[in-house]
């Protein structure tokens, strides 16, 4: 689990919990689940995964992991296989599974519209361009009609993005967080104030 990434907190590893009051058994399966039962392509096409994952990497590069990067697009795909969003519907959205089918394909058309190739196959700074466009309202494409683009980037893609990563032990070593709170929990919530067990920050000089 250890990672090149730079971080605050060189050495820490969450799993290092794992057999520890830390953690209960519900929670030692879950994160097990998260490592190693990675999900399968069910909901999406191959060509949206390949789209999908390519936006995945402009928004959140991995390049210090290699092949140890953190899966992002197959956890999106369960969420839409399961259609189990965050229970907010948007006013002027598609419902969820729509409203990301579309956007996939309105980025990769938005390529075209802007730099006349698809999204998947631009160098990464026009990549980024346009995802800035997207996420700024600035489209071109006629596949935005009826998906507010703005929205979709704020309130789904990137929200939903951060969030499987979030959810992985490689990032929660990079950021210092503990995991779990069941069923030690958490004592010394206060400003700048950290439990026993919670990871050593250490700050360049």
């Amino acid at each position: 689990m250890s990672s090149s990434f730079r971080t605050q907190f060189p050495g820490y590893d969450v799993l290092a919990k794992r057999d520890t009051p830390s953690w209960n058994a519900p929670s030692r399966e879950a994160i097990e689940k998260r490592l190693h039962e990675v999900p399968p392509r069910r909901f999406l096409s191959e060509e949206e995964w390949r789209i999908l994952e390519a936006i995945c990497a402009r928004l959140l590069p991995q390049p210090d992991r290699g092949a140890a990067a953190v899966p992002i697009v197959p956890w999106l795909d369960e969420m839409l296989d399961e259609d189990q969003g965050d229970g907010t519907h948007y006013a002027g959205m598609p419902p969820m599974r729509e409203a990301w089918r579309r956007g996939i394909r309105a980025i990769e058309e938005e390529g075209r519209a802007h730099f006349g190739a698809p999204f998947r196959e631009l160098p990464p700074g026009r990549q980024d361009d346009i995802l800035r466009f997207v996420q700024q309202g600035e489209v071109k494409g006629t596949a935005w009609d009826g998906l507010p683009a703005k929205r979709f980037f704020t309130s789904l893609l990137l929200a939903q993005v951060v969030a499987v990563y979030y959810a992985h032990p490689a990032a929660w070593n990079e950021i210092g967080f503990g995991g779990p709170a069941s069923p030690r929990g958490y004592v010394r919530l206060g400003f700048d104030r950290h439990d026993a067990w919670e990871a050593e920050e250490r700050r360049e000089r």
